[in-house]
């Protein structure tokens, strides 16, 4: 693909602060939403490539589609857009969350809202499902692929093993298959050819000059990250009358952000009994509600931690609005800086491994159990949105099932842009709601 192609920044930026907008359905909608655009409709990143960045994030602590977003946009073009992706899949949640969060404590409901949210998450399991389709089609090439897809599935639907040992597991597994029974796995890796590879501008024969490892630039980041870390801290601790608040939440939020392997709902309950419990931050039962705001909102569901820090500040400062949002974008902050270090500072050491091609026929293990993952995350977003309640025939939402059979087949059918069909269901949602049905 030419030079005249490539995607000017302006136009990325563009995509990265509409995905914001848009990114429901959890980490499984917001991995479809960018391949269906990234991979499907731009070519501006090769199926390979976009695995292999894929799996990386897969393994990190923290939101693992924010990561991708960030090497996503690292690769096209280098730091500004790493960070103009991940800042821009955040940003639009964050200030959402900040709208709804002072809504929420100052008059208590914003059900209609609720309402517009839920009429997005049918068209989100469409998109779910055309992704799992796509990815499944292109990673599933052999019996042991199938196999360990299952498996991943079996293990998180019904046995409720965590995902973090899943993607351990398959890792050890694939390196000791390279190890000791190598020509299972390279019997499966699937040949791209030159032509194939050229019909994308990101591809398996192109490495961006941000792609080269350079331990100075990697040393270098890393100091910049604990400086940028550091300067709120510093600002608290000097001009701030109530430090022992502040630093307690600094200290706690970045805590977190490092223990969050296995997405948003394997650290929440450690956040929701300290918040709770120990600091007295916000109370059970607005840490619920804070919940239900962040599942409806778009982005991360570990911006839910946003909103805890918006209510640790409204609370401890006596119902102060704006001290909440102060709390909400200091707990952003602390919870994403480090998912940015980890993708400038890894993402070039990762990059060097495309070429081995023992580590990448076994990182097509990882994939494949990954494959077994978002099946796990399709199931479970479909039966939280059909089902209301118990899971039976009767208590199906019927207008709910529909509307998922007519975005799919309004999306795979008729090709209709997916950014509209969203602003449809959002319509679609709110009509519901004041229509009662």
């Amino acid at each position: 693909m030419s030079e005249n192609n490539y995607p000017s920044f302006k136009e990325a930026v563009w995509f990265w602060i509409k995905l914001g907008f848009i990114s429901f359905g959890g980490p499984a909608g917001q991995i479809a939403i960018m391949h269906e655009f990234l991979v499907t409709k731009k070519k501006w990143i090769s199926e390979g490539r976009f695995m292999h960045a894929l799996n990386y994030s897969m393994i990190l602590p923290g939101p693992e589609a924010q990561q991708l977003a960030t090497y996503s946009g690292w690769l096209l073009h280098g730091t500004k857009g790493g960070l103009a992706a991940g800042i821009f899949f955040i940003l639009p949640s964050m200030l959402i969350l900040f709208a709804l969060s002072a809504v929420y404590a100052v008059y208590g409901s914003v059900s209609w809202i609720y309402a517009l949210f839920n009429g997005l998450k049918p068209a989100v399991i469409a998109i779910v499902i055309m992704a799992l389709y796509k990815i499944s089609s292109k990673s599933l090439k052999s019996m042991i692929h199938w196999l360990i897809a299952v498996l991943s599935f079996v293990a998180m639907f019904f046995l409720n093993i965590g995902f973090p040992i899943i993607i351990i597991a398959s890792l050890i597994l694939s390196f000791l298959a390279s190890k000791f029974i190598p020509s299972i796995i390279n019997s499966t890796t699937e040949e791209k050819s030159f032509e194939d590879e050229n019909d994308y501008i990101i591809n398996e024969n192109h490495t961006p000059e941000q792609a080269v490892f350079k331990p100075l630039k990697t040393i270098l980041q890393v100091l910049t990250a604990v400086i940028v870390w550091s300067i709120p801290i510093l600002l608290f601790n000097a001009f701030s009358g109530d430090t022992n608040f502040w630093n307690s939440l600094i200290f706690f939020f970045t805590k977190a952000a490092f223990i969050t392997f296995g997405g948003a709902y394997a650290v929440l309950p450690y956040v929701a009994d300290v918040a709770v419990e120990n600091f007295n931050w916000l109370s059970e039962l607005q840490m619920i509600d804070g919940l239900a705001l962040g599942e409806t909102t778009p982005g991360p569901l570990v911006m839910v931690l946003a909103y805890v820090g918006f209510m640790a500040g409204y609370n401890h400062f006596g119902a102060s609005v704006a001290m909440g949002g102060l709390g909400l974008v200091i707990t952003t902050f602390y919870t994403f800086v480090p998912c940015f270090l980890f993708i400038f500072a890894g993402a070039p050491i990762i990059e060097r491994t495309r070429n081995n091609d023992k580590i990448k026929n076994a990182l097509t293990i990882v994939t494949a159990a990954v494959v077994g993952v978002i099946l796990n995350l399709t199931i479970y977003l479909t039966k939280a949105v059909v089902w209301t309640s118990e899971i039976t025939f009767s208590n199906i939402d019927w207008v709910v099932t529909v509307w998922i059979l007519v975005s799919f087949v309004a999306l795979q059918r008729f090709k209709v842009n997916m950014i509209l069909w969203i602003g449809i269901s959002a319509i679609f949602g709110v009509s519901r709601y004041f229509l009662g049905i």
